[in-house]
């Protein structure tokens, strides 16, 4: 768990870090010890195995576009997130980043639980028939993915593109979602000057319904106080300016400014009149039941 706060801006920490966008890294942890991982990813990027999660993922395009493939409703589908473009990936949806050069994504996850499981699935050609795949509990992708997938490739499976049912789980750990339709990728700075009265006059507004584990909420002049027992708050001030109080120290947010709050720490936000800051956080306990 993250103990203190911590303060980036983006823009000059994506300078100092952007030999990682590069292959064949690619990409960069913003934040990794705690509940809420953040991270930067870079390009060219493409990849074969889709992975699977009980938690959601927020993906934001800083540079440029990609695809993102997944299974929805048992079908493929390309999703395209270009430049500006927020979007809001729902958990147990099989998804494969693919990623060109010269490109720059955000990426908001969350810490698994003990008892939850992350997959890596080959599928056979372009359908949904499972070729190969691995189970694994995820603490740090970057470490424990290239394995996987360079074991995939010294396969049989790869070899001859046909599956060996014995190697294969009879139930996998986590059955993938069937039944939800994704929501479309939307420029966010659209979004917010469509609702932007409405955000100054309430003080904020949600961009996405309550169902979700994540909650993104854009929060426009005036004051925020909140304790989140479960998650870290991810905050970025996109524009303006913030006071922000926790346990009694005080912190200038200046704009392009990422901030992460402490799992369980009350915060109190006073926000300026020209302020515009994106508030998100990912609460696993309200994840979803599902049948195993």
């Amino acid at each position: 768990m993250t103990a203190d706060v911590l303060i980036h801006n983006k823009y000059k920490w994506l300078e100092e870090n952007q030999q990682f966008f590069l292959p064949p890294v690619c990409n960069k942890m913003m934040h990794n010890e705690g509940q809420m991982k953040s991270f930067f990813v870079g390009g060219p990027n493409l990849r074969k195995d889709y992975h699977i999660e009980e938690g959601e993922e927020l993906l934001y395009m800083h540079k440029g576009d990609m695809c993102l493939k997944i299974v929805e409703n048992g079908k493929h589908k390309d999703v395209q997130i270009k430049e500006g473009e927020i979007f809001l990936l729902p958990a147990r949806i099989p998804h494969s980043p693919q990623r060109e050069k010269n490109t720059i994504g955000l990426v908001l996850e969350r810490e698994r639980s003990e008892d939850e499981l992350d997959g890596l699935r080959y599928f056979v050609d372009d359908t949904t028939e499972s070729l190969y795949e691995k189970w694994f509990h995820c603490t740090d992708l970057g470490i424990e993915l290239p394995p996987i997938i360079k074991s995939f490739f010294a396969s049989e499976q790869y070899k001859t593109g046909k599956p060996i049912p014995e190697e294969l789980p009879e139930k996998p750990p986590v059955d993938i979602d069937l039944e939800t339709k994704v929501e479309d990728p939307f420029l966010l700075k659209d979004w917010i000057e469509k609702n932007i009265d409405e955000i100054k006059s309430k003080g904020s507004k949600q961009l996405f319904d309550d169902h979700y584990q994540f909650s993104v909420v854009a929060w426009g002049p005036g004051e925020e106080v909140a304790c989140r027992e479960h998650s870290e708050v991810f905050m970025w001030q996109m524009e303006g300016k913030s006071e922000l109080i926790v346990d009694d120290k005080t912190y200038q947010v200046n704009k392009d400014d990422i901030v992460l709050v402490p799992q369980g720490r009350k915060y109190t936000a006073h926000r300026t009149e020209d302020s515009l800051c994106l508030v998100c956080y990912q609460d696993p306990t309200k994840k979803k039941p599902w049948k195993k």
